[in-house]
């Protein structure tokens, strides 16, 4: 798979008012969390954000990986798994965090492990956006998102090159 023509590169206040915006989405709902599960690694920054807004302090982290090489989405492959306390329940009050979907993939199997949360995201594209509740903007799937944990000046290769997990 190539990449995509479109390019949509996200900087740092961009990023920041966006996680800000979905925040301020899921004050709104009629519901309470009690605690946050992040896709790690692109919901991490989002979840730190919304954790603060939302004044959420328990927050764990599921581990999917999905991007294999930066360019293309590949099988996702499950690397940690959710704590016991937060899916014994099926997710009540829990609310997912991540930064993109994309195809849904990913968001599919977090939603198998937790049916019972509400996900949100930043962005989302128009295959994923029916595995999501809440989400600030949508993106056409053929749109590569530049994140800006990803970029400088030029894209930036990670400092540490090895296998794909």
């Amino acid at each position: 798979m190539s990449l995509p023509e479109k390019a949509f590169p996200v900087s740092w206040d961009q990023f920041h008012r966006d996680a800000r915006a979905l925040a301020w989405r899921l004050s709104g709902l009629d519901q309470t969390f009690h605690a946050i599960v992040c896709v790690t690694r692109g919901g991490l920054v989002p979840a730190a954000v919304i954790s603060r807004e939302l004044e959420i302090r328990l927050i764990e982290t599921v581990c999917i990986a999905s991007y294999h090489d930066y360019t293309s989405q590949g099988e996702t492959k499950l690397l940690k798994g959710i704590s016991e306390a937060l899916t014994k329940t099926g997710g009540e009050g829990v609310l997912i965090v991540d930064d993109l979907t994309d195809t849904g993939n990913t968001a599919r199997e977090v939603r198998d492990m937790l049916p019972k949360a509400h996900f949100a995201c930043v962005y989302a594209k128009p295959q994923g956006v029916p595995t999501v509740d809440t989400f600030v903007t949508e993106v056409s799937q053929d749109t590569w998102i530049y994140f800006p944990w990803d970029m400088g000046f030029t894209y930036q290769e990670p400092i540490k090159k090895g296998p794909a997990q």
